[in-house]
């Protein structure tokens, strides 16, 4: 396999490593993948604020409605 941790490929410093997923033959597959780079400094920067405002992250998805509730 691959090695355990990935690099920015603009300033080459460390990122962690984020879980994406793809659908094949009908089954959710889990994909580790480069995260979004932190260093204020490159190119390829991405605030945490912002990230949360586009939507990307976990905590700006809505709640699911549970069972019996109406959606």
């Amino acid at each position: 396999m691959g090695r355990d941790e990935h690099d920015c490929p603009v300033c080459g410093q460390p990122v962690t490593t984020v879980v994406r997923r793809y659908k094949t033959l009908g089954a959710w597959v889990p994909k580790w993948v480069a995260g979004p780079c932190r260093n204020t400094a490159c190119e390829a920067y991405v605030d945490p604020a912002a990230e949360a405002e586009d939507g990307s992250g976990e905590a700006a998805r809505p709640p699911r409605p549970g069972p019996g509730q109406p959606s």
